[in-house]
């Protein structure tokens, strides 16, 4: 595939439950490569979403480390992981995060808005996003006018607005049909194997057939890396 996007080290992190302590994550090493789409699975609670939330800087370890592209984003003051999930990561959520007061093209716009383009600038690029994941023509509908696919598709193209070399997708199909939700996993697909512009896509999934399609699954069990099969025929880091 290409040089390391993603380089996990010993990561460990600790929550407080009363006066327990859970380890959600207990030394985890991990290498994810450019270009690579890869699965994460496991039980409820393995430590999957805790996980996600650390690549994309919305969590920090309490032992570890996290390079993406090099720099290792568990050293970043909380200005600095602003910045790297506002430029270096597109986020999918499970049920869309859309603003209901916005168009689709204007939802699409936001991380471009909040980095400080104007709306007249940002909307070409909405709308090209939005021609590419078939919601041209859907533009100027609110969330509530659109079907859970097409709200998912408008979550897809926000997450590619900043041109992040970063995809992570919490249960991106899990409020999808199965028709539909194939559909979601087909583009995150494409995102990765865009020989032109590929990135790396990181997805946390119940979904046995969305795992079946990636590159790669990673199994956590009990916080820890219990299975890592490639289904590309290359050995897995």
């Amino acid at each position: 595939m290409g040089d390391s996007a993603v380089e996990i080290a010993g990561l460990v992190r600790e929550y407080r439950l009363g006066a327990q302590t859970v380890r959600a994550l207990d030394g985890i090493d991990l290498t994810i490569e450019a270009g690579q789409f890869v699965s994460i699975v496991g039980q409820s609670g393995a430590g999957k979403s805790t996980l996600l939330h650390i690549l994309g800087a919305l969590d920090v370890p309490d032992e570890g480390s996290v390079s993406v592209d090099g720099n290792d984003i568990t050293r970043l003051t909380e200005r600095e992981q602003s910045e790297f999930r506002l430029h270096r990561v597109g986020f999918i959520f499970q049920f869309f995060n859309l603003q209901p007061t916005l168009s689709a093209w204007e939802n699409v716009a936001v991380p471009k808005l909040l980095s400080g383009v104007t709306t007249r600038r940002a909307k070409p690029d909405a709308m090209r996003l939005l021609d590419s994941v078939g919601l041209g023509h859907r533009a100027d509908h609110r969330p509530s006018e659109l079907s859970g696919g097409q709200m998912q598709r408008v979550a897809v193209a926000r997450s590619l607005i900043m041109k992040p070399p970063l995809i992570l997708a919490d249960e991106p199909s899990g409020n999808l049909d199965s028709s539909t939700g194939a559909e979601i996993i087909g583009l995150l697909t494409d995102l990765a194997h865009d020989a032109a512009d590929r990135r790396t896509v990181v997805m946390v999934t119940h979904n046995a057939d969305a795992a079946e399609s990636t590159d790669r699954i990673i199994t956590i069990r009990d916080g820890r890396i219990a299975d890592n099969k490639s289904l590309t025929g290359q050995v897995p880091n």
